[in-house]
């Protein structure tokens, strides 16, 4: 073997990205934080930081998302903690202009959670939110709040949110991921708002029951029920063994 000069080669680093999406009143957002420093000092960015040297891609990820979110990424094939999210990996962006502090390759991650209390910045960042992906994919003016100038996201973040979110919007047609937005035990009626809010349509209840309800290993009842949602009680599921669904759910055309 020949020797190996590391020189002979530019340094570059390797960072982590998280899309880590959730459902709040009925619409599908997505985690943001207010940068803290520069570059892009003051703008809306998805979480993430630097692979450290002795890391793996997916123990960076997961520690990116606990510490942004105290959540602990989990096996999709298992059932879900407390504090659990499912975590997988979305793409690898390498645009050698996409940082301006040098060169930058990101391995961006997906997360999804039920809904999510408010979080809390920590590390370089000023502050840190929940906001509607239909607000922060704004193509005319990008994402402001509370007075300030929209702006686009920092870096090429716009990009890799979208493309978070159309995998969501796809994944769920074809596999259980919809219920990874759910509590341990759900409604139907539940369930289908989360399809609703990924999507962005309106679904009719009864056809939706019946799909879901007829789709052999999606959902299993508990044999409870709850009144949180008002009116009559309504039987309560948990996810079931099926990780691909057949038929699938296909995602309705608008």
């Amino acid at each position: 073997m020949s020797p190996y000069d590391p020189s002979a080669y530019p340094a570059f680093a390797v960072t982590v990205d998280l899309v880590v999406l959730t459902v709040r009143r009925h619409a599908l957002c997505a985690l943001v934080v207010r940068r803290g420093e520069v570059p892009f000092q003051g703008r809306w960015a998805l979480p993430g930081g630097f692979v450290k040297i002795d890391e793996d891609l997916g123990a960076a990820a997961a520690r990116e998302l606990a510490e942004e979110t105290g959540l602990c990424a989990h096996d999709p094939a298992s059932p879900a903690p407390a504090n659990g999210a499912h975590l997988e990996q979305l793409a690898t962006y390498g645009d050698p202009a996409r940082d301006p502090r040098m060169r930058v390759v990101s391995v961006a991650h997906l997360a999804l959670a039920p809904d999510l209390p408010a979080p809390r910045a920590g590390g370089d960042a000023n502050g840190a939110r929940w906001a509607p992906v239909d607000a922060l994919l704004d193509h005319d003016g990008g994402f402001g709040r509370d007075g300030e100038q929209p702006a686009p996201l920092a870096f090429d973040h716009a990009r890799i949110l979208g493309d978070g979110v159309e995998r969501a919007r796809s994944k769920i047609e074809y596999s259980s991921l919809a219920t990874a937005f759910c509590p341990a035990e759900f409604t139907v009626g539940e369930l289908r708002r989360v399809y609703e809010a990924v999507w962005g349509v309106v679904l009719d209840p009864r056809n939706f029951h019946r799909k879901v309800t007829g789709t052999p290993g999606f959902l299993v009842p508990s044999g409870g029920t709850t009144t949180r949602q008002g009116g009559r009680p309504a039987q309560l599921f948990r996810a079931g063994g099926a990780t691909v669904l057949n038929p699938p759910m296909l995602r309705p055309e608008v």
